[in-house]
This record gives C-alpha cells, sequence and structure tokens, in this order.
C-alpha cells in the first residue's frame, strides 16, 4: 500500500524557499517605503511559521535570513542606533530558539509516526497475507481501504485456504475499530487457517471457529485483569465479528455459502450482478453461545466466466457530504463487464468520487472469478486473503439494498 505522493508545494524544501522568498519581498518593500513603515517586526513571524512546516536545519537556514533581513531593514530604517533595537533582536531570538525547539520536537514525532506506520505496514503483511493470483480454475484480486490512512489496517479481515479439495474463502467484519478490533480479527483469522485444513464441513468449521473466538477472548479478558463482561463464571470480552464463509469447488459445481451476520456478496454473470441473499442469518462469531445451532450453509450456483464480489459494510454505509449512502448496488450493474482488477479498481474510484471525503470506515473487497477453461494450481496452501458472503434468491441489484447486520464503528 504506497502513500501518495506529496504534492510540490506541500514539500519541506518548496515552503523553506516560499519564505525566503517573503523575506526578501518584505524587505525589498521596506527599502521602496517611507522610514514610516516598518516590516522588520513583522519578520519575526516567518521562523515560527518555519517551525511548523521546516525540518530543524531549515529553520536554522531560515532564522540566519531573518536576523540578516532585520538587520538590514533597521539599517534602511536608521534603527541601529535606536535604543529598541538591540530589545528586537532579543525578541527574535527567543523566538527563534523557540521555533527550533518546536521544530525539533515535530520532526522526532514524524520520525515515531513513521516507525508506527511501518509496524502497521507488517502487521497488515502478516495478518492480511496477499491473495492468491489462482487457484485452478479461480482468480482472485483483492482491495482494502484503510479508514484511518496512518493507520494502515483496522478490523476488517480476509482468508482463503487451499484445502486440496477446493478453497474455503473467508471475510469478516470485527466490532469496534483500533486495537481492540485488530485482536479480534487476528484470532479469528487464526482460527480460520488452522480449522480450515481439518476439512469440517462448513457449518461445523463456523461453530469450531465461534467456540475458540470466544476461549481467545476470554483468556485476553482474564489476563488483562478488566474484563468487560462475565458470563457463566468465565471473563469475555464484549466482541464480535461479523462473517461470511465460502467452500468453492475447484471444479465446476455450486459453491457454499454460510452468512454470519454480514453484507451480502454479489454473484456477476453476464453483465449482471445479482445480491447472494441468505436462506438464514447465522449469528456473528463470538455470539455463538446467545444462539441456537447455526443454520445450513446454502448452496449457490458458480458457472464458468462468473465472479463473485465479497466486501464489508464501509462499503455501503460510506457517505457523501449530504450524508447520503454510496448506492453500491445500482452502481454495480454499470460495472459487471469488468474484469475482477478493473472491477475493484472502478469501485474504489467510484465510491472517492461519490464520498468526495476520507473515508469513515475500513473497507475491503474481494471478487473471485471462475473461468471457463481450467488451469492447474498455481497457488500454495496457506496464502491469505478473501472475503465471503450470504446466499440469494435471484434479485436484481437495485433491490439489494444494505443487507447483513449494521453496527457502530469508531473511527479506526
Amino acid at each position: 500500500m504506497s502513500s501518495p505522493r506529496t504534492p510540490l508545494w506541500r514539500h519541506p524544501r518548496a515552503i523553506t524557499a516560499g519564505m525566503l522568498v517573503v523575506l526578501a519581498t518584505m524587505l525589498l518593500i521596506d527599502e521602496f517605503t517611507p522610514p514610516s513603515i516598518r516590516l522588520g517586526p513583522v519578520m519575526v513571524a516567518v521562523p515560527a511559521l518555519a517551525a511548523v512546516f521546516c525540518t530543524p536545519l531549515e529553520v536554522l537556514l531560515i532564522l540566519a535570513a531573518t536576523l540578516v533581513a532585520v538587520i538590514l531593514a533597521a539599517d534602511v530604517n536608521q534603527q541601529l542606533d535606536q535604543a529598541n533595537f538591540p530589545v528586537q533582536l532579543g525578541a527574535i531570538a527567543l523566538i527563534s530558539i523557540a521555533a527550533l525547539g518546536a521544530s525539533i520536537v515535530r520532526a522526532r514525532r514524524e520520525r515515531d509516526l513513521a516507525k508506527s506506520r511501518t509496524v502497521a505496514e507488517v502487521t497488515q503483511r502478516l495478518l492480511l497475507r496477499p491473495l492468491p493470483r489462482r487457484i485452478g480454475e479461480l482468480s482472485f484480486s483483492s482491495l482494502y481501504l484503510a479508514a484511518d490512512e496512518e493507520a494502515l489496517i483496522g478490523g476488517d479481515l480476509y482468508g482463503v485456504i487451499d484445502t486440496g479439495d477446493g478453497v474455503r474463502v473467508l471475510i469478516g467484519d470485527a466490532q469496534g475499530k483500533g486495537l481492540a478490533a485488530l485482536e479480534m480479527a487476528s484470532y479469528v483469522l487464526g482460527a480460520f487457517r488452522r480449522l480450515s485444513r481439518r476439512r469440517l464441513p462448513l457449518t461445523s468449521l463456523a461453530a469450531a471457529m465461534d467456540e475458540e473466538f470466544r476461549t481467545e477472548l476470554a483468556e485476553s479478558a482474564a489476563m488483562s485483569g478488566d474484563p468487560r463482561r462475565t458470563r457463566g463464571g468465565s471473563y469475555q470480552e464484549e466482541g464480535f465479528v461479523t462473517a461470511l464463509l465460502l467452500e468453492i469447488p475447484k471444479s465446476d459445481g455450486a459453491l457454499s455459502v454460510l452468512n454470519l451476520g454480514h453484507t451480502e456478496p454479489f454473484l456477476i454473470r453476464q453483465g449482471t450482478a445479482t445480491p447472494i441473499r441468505p436462506g438464514a442469518f447465522a449469528a456473528p462469531l463470538g455470539l455463538g453461545d446467545l444462539s441456537g445451532p447455526a443454520p445450513a450453509a446454502d448452496a449457490v450456483p458458480f458457472p464458468p466466466d462468473a465472479t463473485i464480489l465479497l466486501y464489508t459494510d464501509g462499503l455501503i454505509e460510506a457517505r457523501n457530504r449530504a450524508g447520503e449512502f454510496y448506492p453500491f448496488a445500482e452502481r454495480l450493474n454499470r460495472l459487471a463487464d469488468l474484469h475482477p482488477d478493473d472491477l475493484l479498481r472502478a469501485i474504489h474510484d467510484d465510491l472517492r468520487r461519490y464520498v468526495g471525503t476520507r473515508l469513515s470506515d475500513d473497507i475491503a473487497m474481494v471478487a473471485i472469478r471462475r473461468s471457463g477453461v481450467p488451469s492447474r494450481v498455481e497457488s500454495v496452501v496457506d496464502e491469505a486473503g478473501g472475503m465471503a458472503g450470504g446466499f440469494d434468491r435471484s434479485r436484481p441489484v437495485a433491490d439489494a439494498g444494505r443487507g447483513g447486520l449494521e453496527r457502530s464503528a469508531d473511527q479506526v
């Protein structure tokens, strides 16, 4: 995930050059105006502004230029021999020291932030491993957008496991934001990767993941010494993760979908996108002890040259400046003919244009396409990336609406 290029006008060297030009301009104005107009005292503001934008070395350069400009201005206005001039120089010196100190502190914090971004990038690579480009007849594309550009990663998660007989796909959205959501996402992904290799039926896999997830939360709460909730005498964090589990055969055939309170994916075929609605929602991971047994997984036809589009609720809950939700279902049909890579890129561009500001929630998207011609397996078991959805009853996209379990989320 590359950072956007810094515009030229925001580059520290360009800002430094601009401030030097401002000093020179004020000095020229002082030169060609009557002595009653004195800009020397105004020049003191330049090093103060430099502390906000420039590096310590650049601040020192501006300080030196400011002192020279103030002395030259005082000479032009015949103030060098006035008793007030040393006081003016003393004030400039104090402001300069404060500006330099502020610049040093800011530079140190920027270095700390850069280190934090590096840690976040490493965490993202470990938690959300890159998608395999292809497994058998299946090709994968993915896109992750963090609401907090400094954090790079939040509570959205996805994973793909090649079990040999087929492909297991997971997508989820952890409750809340920040480190707590990231911790829950790591528990769910870890459970998914371990348990998928046992080749359990999809419903049994969901039940085992829920049990392991609640156990991890309980142990985490107990070790923290500050449990938020107690159930049955054991410590339990208040946390859940909506999720979708898919099982896709490598050859032609229907895929199995189990929706654990997540947003509905879409089946895209022949230029038409259809929401995959579940026969029944199961409880999100972490809340399995409050509900009955999970319903059976739904079977969904997945013919050659079809695409499954999976996403988290940050996409359909994004709003523009007028507070209107992004009409994802209505716009998807316009993009349905695109290849998965181009499809995700087009959705991203359209979303950015619609929202116009920063995102309020993280967004993960994955497109899975079944090719018309079988190909050899090119992936390695335990590659990651993925997303899943509920089941559908063949409806036009315009009626899809906002599916899945809605919940509030703090800013990452």
